[in-house]
């Protein structure tokens, strides 16, 4: 665990805003040899699902995982991960995963405009060595799980906890704003989105944005991602 993380990344290389001693910023190194090249996104999803587990009872049921992997609470940004794998031939050698996570965060700055922690949250100091303990455990539990080969309970348990999952919302892709509702994600993560047209629409993480529940990006406006 670092104390204080000042070249932080995430998904798409988006930096990562952490005060010195005041959050969750760690790394694990795995060894998930037993899955399936085409299979590795289940790894983010236990990854994921061991996060939420240790957070949930402390949030509540704002809390949610926002596809693939960032942690969100209501509409703002609570925490992500990152993971990169080593590929030996056919298998995963080695992962590292990377997780941040807003504890004990007063005040962020304005370049990072939708983030929230749990102290703002709660309106208290939480101890992260706790929680580091927990979210720990939490994900050996479900790592395990995915050992055993507990993938229907892996897949199911990620999509139901999905932020966005079967709502109505605004999105931002390649073609521009789209209009739809998130009914699934294909086995290696693809994201499935319905239109209003009931056409399901399959997105990788660079071809969509969330956008948030904004009137004026409806208008065209998407200087702010989430």
């Amino acid at each position: 665990m670092a104390d204080n993380q000042y070249a932080g990344r995430g998904q798409q290389q988006n930096g990562w805003f952490a005060s010195p001693g005041k959050n969750l910023t760690f790394s694990l190194l795995l060894k998930p040899h037993f899955i399936a090249l085409n299979n590795q996104f289940d790894l983010t999803r236990v990854i994921s699902l061991g996060v939420f587990d240790a957070l949930q009872p402390l949030l509540g049921a704002d809390l949610k995982i926002k596809w693939p992997n960032d942690v969100y609470y209501n509409d703002k940004k609570l925490g992500g991960i990152l993971i990169e794998n080593l590929v030996q031939g056919n298998k995963i050698k080695n992962s590292v995963v990377g997780i941040g996570l807003n504890i004990n965060e007063d005040k962020f700055p304005d370049w990072v405009p939708n983030a929230i922690s749990v102290k703002q949250i709660l309106h208290d100091d939480y101890d992260k060595h706790f929680l580091l303990s927990d979210i720990c455990r939490h994900i050996e539990a479900w790592y395990l799980s995915l050992k055993a080969g507990k993938i229907d309970l892996i897949r199911n348990t990620y999509l139901s906890r999905l932020y966005w999952l079967n709502e109505q919302r605004t999105f931002k892709t390649s073609e521009g704003v789209l209009n739809g509702t998130i009914t699934s994600v294909r086995e290696n993560g693809i994201l499935i989105v319905k239109n209003n047209n009931s056409c399901e629409q399959e997105f990788t993480l660079k071809e969509i944005e969330f956008l948030p529940p904004n009137p004026r990006y409806l208008a065209g406006e998407f200087d702010v991602q989430i």
